[in-house]
């Protein structure tokens, strides 16, 4: 493992930052109508008074706030893979794999078909749902996948592909049972969606986020120590059972967060933590950064393909990551030789 210090991650994330600067710029004038980003911002269009209110309508009122959606959620999800993989020390441990995504989906859901998104402080119910469901898929998972009296990690993946299947089937019956016409877009949400929030529940959202990284940046020690086994991590001092049991209730809040407002968006928090892993080295104290701003350029660049591949028709950003991701699980799997974790 690379020596940590701290010049060494003002400059991972001082080079993340800047991509990151560069493609949101970059995606805010990429689209179905091109809008010049830096002159209608910060000078004149060349346009009537008319056409530069239009541009930065579509700039600060359509753009921007589905952009930056998109980077709180390719973030969210990069930390919450990162985290998973250290705990389980699971290299193919991902929310979406985990069933993790899909139970928080369930209950954002849930909040749509008994209506109580529109009751008062329903904007705030949705995430709680979520956070339930996805919390709750965990427990569910380290009791099914409990061997010889402790969960078994490999065994825990298989069973969140088979509960996330099983959540799938119970979200598409509420849907069916329901009123369609209030789940036209569920469709579309389901394989994740980004969609421009109102400002002040991306706020909400980025201040949730925000408050889980911390915690989970604070463990970032601690996750260094339990990737070396847990035997080795408790001789350290390391409390493991109450580091892990922390660590993937503050993932599973922040993926239920990101969740509730993108829909099933899967693969992020696998590929963007080996990806900066096989970079930077596998130090939560860099990583964990790392994959803030790396998964949130890469989700931001997927959404803008996403949204000019068939312009002006969009595509739901989940298929560019399955797309991308499918292949790389299968890659990583047969990299890790999985056939031996069934035995």
């Amino acid at each position: 493992m690379k020596r940590f210090t701290l010049p060494r991650l003002i400059g991972v994330t001082a080079i993340l930052g800047a991509v990151l600067v560069v493609v949101v710029v970059l995606a805010m004038g990429i689209g179905a109508t091109q809008v010049p980003v830096l002159q209608t911002l910060f000078g004149s269009s060349g346009g009537s008074p008319e056409e530069a209110l239009r541009a930065r309508e579509i700039l600060l009122g359509l753009r921007l706030p589905r952009i930056l959606l998109a980077a709180l959620v390719g973030g969210a999800l990069a930390c919450s893979g990162a985290t998973f993989q250290a705990v389980l020390r699971n290299p193919l441990a991902d929310p979406y794999i985990l069933g993790v995504s899909g139970g928080a989906a369930l209950g954002a859901i849930a909040t749509a078909a008994f209506g109580l998104d529109r009751a008062p402080g329903g904007w705030a119910l949705r995430p709680l749902a979520a956070f339930a469901g996805s919390a709750s898929t965990i427990f569910l998972i380290f009791l099914l996948a409990r061997l010889r009296g402790r969960a078994s990690n490999y065994p825990m993946l298989l069973t969140g592909v088979v509960v996330n299947a099983f959540f799938s089937a119970l979200i598409l019956f509420i849907i069916t049972v329901a009123d369609y016409t209030r789940f036209q877009q569920v469709f579309f949400w389901l394989v994740g969606n980004i969609e421009p929030p109102p400002w002040p529940t991306l706020a909400a959202l980025a201040v949730a986020l925000a408050g889980g990284f911390a915690v989970l940046y604070l463990l970032a020690g601690r996750m260094n120590l339990m990737s070396l086994g847990e035997e080795e991590a408790r001789a350290l001092g390391v409390d493991v059972n109450r580091v892990k049991r922390t660590a993937i209730l503050v993932a599973s809040f922040v993926t239920a967060a990101a969740v509730s407002w993108s829909g099933l968006v899967g693969f992020v928090g696998l590929m963007v933590p080996h990806a900066v892993r096989l970079i930077w080295g596998p130090d939560h104290r860099i990583l964990l950064p790392a994959c803030a701003l790396g998964g949130a350029a890469f989700l931001v660049a997927a959404d803008t393909g996403a949204r000019t591949i068939m312009a002006p028709i969009e595509m739901p950003v989940g298929i560019i990551t399955a797309a991308i991701g499918a292949p790389f699980f299968l890659f990583l799997f047969q990299r890790e030789k999985g056939g031996r974790y069934f035995d």
